[in-house]
């Protein structure tokens, strides 16, 4: 499907750049910064990754491969088009938003109720997922603004909708189970 044997094709050197459907459009469009943020998300979930074990690590490994499927639904404009495009789009599907669902549940039951707002930081993991999660919010916020000018899946923007609550859930976790989260002190410095 994918085959990469030259990286520099020069042909965006004017500005420009191909959507799914080899549309060009400028690179500041609000596709290509939709789609764009998931892959920056995806870059700093790696860097998560690099501090995370087990089914932590395992999670955010379909995560990834997730971001990467949500980035091609996300450059393809035109889903009536769907049928008619010469290889079957790549769309996110409710099961990957349902997944996301079950894991916050999952991960959620052995965490205490907050009684505060949580500052990001705590263990170098939980750090990482707290800007995962900021950047996952910013990227909701673009595709937001796309859908307003042009079609987007609903289940993209649920999928970054839940995507952010996944990583402050497991920002907790990886502070030990919310224990060693660094809790905000309204007004501590007046």
């Amino acid at each position: 499907m994918v085959v990469l044997n030259k990286i520099y094709t020069r042909t965006g050197d004017k500005g420009d750049t191909a959507l799914g459907d080899s549309q060009r459009v400028p690179k500041n469009a609000a596709r290509v910064n939709a789609y764009g943020t998931t892959d920056e998300l995806n870059s700093f979930v790696g860097l998560a990754r690099l501090h995370a074990d087990g089914e932590m690590d395992a999670a955010l490994a379909r995560i990834q491969n997730d971001l990467f499927d949500l980035g091609a639904d996300l450059c393809r404009p035109g889903r009536e088009n769907d049928a008619e495009a010469e290889y079957p789009p790549l769309r996110m599907v409710a099961e990957q938003v349902e997944r996301l669902e079950a894991e916050i549940d999952s991960m959620n039951a052995g965490l205490q109720p907050l009684r505060s707002f949580i500052l990001p930081g705590g263990s170098p993991l939980a750090a990482h997922l707290h800007v995962c999660r900021t950047v996952a919010r910013r990227a909701e916020r673009l595709a937001v603004e796309l859908d307003a000018e042009e079609d987007v899946n609903p289940a993209a923007v649920k999928y970054l909708n839940r995507l952010s609550d996944w990583f402050f859930v497991a920002a907790r976790v990886a502070n030990n189970n919310g224990a060693d989260d660094v809790l905000w002190v309204p007004g501590a410095n007046r």
